[in-house]
């Protein structure tokens, strides 16, 4: 839960997800729909997936029993270099190294190495210097420092250079290069799009389709939305919708419009409600008709939520 989000951010997620799923056989057992449930809002849902299907492979290859070596963890679903060594270190005190963003800017500092620590010959020299260090007592708690110390003292920005205790050794700090490494990350370009999500009603219920691997938000559900170039019309609206879900629509008026950023990608979604005046729901999507107030009852997007609790608000009963 860690991964991409802040401690604060995710406390009452994880208080949530534990209470539901108390241990790793209870997590293999869920319901995918329950796990994103709980999920939502995080975001990066792919690591809810991931975590649950560790859970599956825990159970069924390892009897239930957490393996703790860097190589075996390294093979569960969703569980790269860094999550292994953490893993093996914190909970099993395994003598496992780990480079992630504070310790990353922290040996980079202590190095004074000015290029690009993301490279692979910058990822090599980073993971062989956390292995050189990493002591054979307590190295769970040693990890532990490090990553306290680049997130607290060690900052990206103006670090508190006089309260290091490992000034002495830092070679950056030496040089009055702290500031300027590590080299800075290169921010992809950010492309600006515009989207359409429109609620398609029948019969006083909405659409709602579960977003299919290899989708944004693969395993979610979502209204009827597709991306849309600035020239768009209504009457392509009603075509896309057509195109979609196999029904004839009968577009409203633009109830909302959110922004959001996916990745490289600023979004403007603009949010309809349409009716469903004629045509055969297509069977090849895994469509579900469901009523303002079972919404509740899906996990969806951020934006997916909101304009659910639009609707909500709208059609009340």
């Amino acid at each position: 839960m860690l991964q991409q989000t802040t401690v604060v951010a995710v406390m009452p997620y994880y208080e949530r997800f534990l209470a539901r799923f108390p241990t790793v056989r209870d997590l293999a057992a869920a319901d995918e729909n329950e796990v994103f449930g709980l999920w939502e809002g995080l975001g990066y849902y792919s690591r809810a997936r991931n975590l649950r299907r560790a859970a599956q492979v825990i159970v069924a290859d390892y009897e239930g029993t957490f393996p703790f070596d860097v190589e075996t963890l390294q093979q569960l679903p969703g569980i790269g270099r860094y999550t292994a060594g953490a893993i093996a270190s914190f909970a099993f005190e395994q003598r496992a190294p780990i480079v992630e963003a504070n310790t990353r800017r922290l040996y980079c500092r202590l190095l004074g190495y000015a290029n690009d620590p993301r490279s692979s010959g910058g990822q090599q020299a980073l993971w062989l210097f956390a292995e050189k260090i990493l002591p054979k007592k307590r190295p769970g708690g040693f990890n532990q420092a490090l990553m306290e110390l680049g997130a607290t003292v060690c900052s990206p920005k103006k670090p508190d250079c006089e309260k290091c205790p490992v000034q002495t050794h830092c070679r950056a700090f030496s040089e009055g290069t702290q500031d300027v490494i590590p080299s800075p990350l290169i921010r992809p370009h950010v492309t600006e799009m515009t989207e359409v999500c429109v609620a398609v009603r029948r019969k006083n219920r909405f659409l709602l389709r579960r977003r299919a691997d290899g989708e944004r938000w693969a395993g979610l559900w979502d209204f009827v939305r597709f991306a849309v170039d600035e020239q768009f019309t209504l009457s392509s609206v009603i075509q896309a919708v057509q195109e979609q879900t196999g029904l004839n629509v009968e577009l409203g008026h633009q109830i909302a419009e959110l922004k959001h950023s996916v990745t490289r990608y600023r979004i403007r979604l603009k949010c309809y409600t349409a009716e469903a005046i004629s045509g055969r729901l297509q069977a090849a999507t895994q469509w579900h008709e469901v009523s303002a107030a079972k919404f509740c009852e899906y996990p969806l997007s951020v934006t997916g939520r909101k304009l659910a609790k639009l609707l909500a608000e709208t059609f009340a009963g």
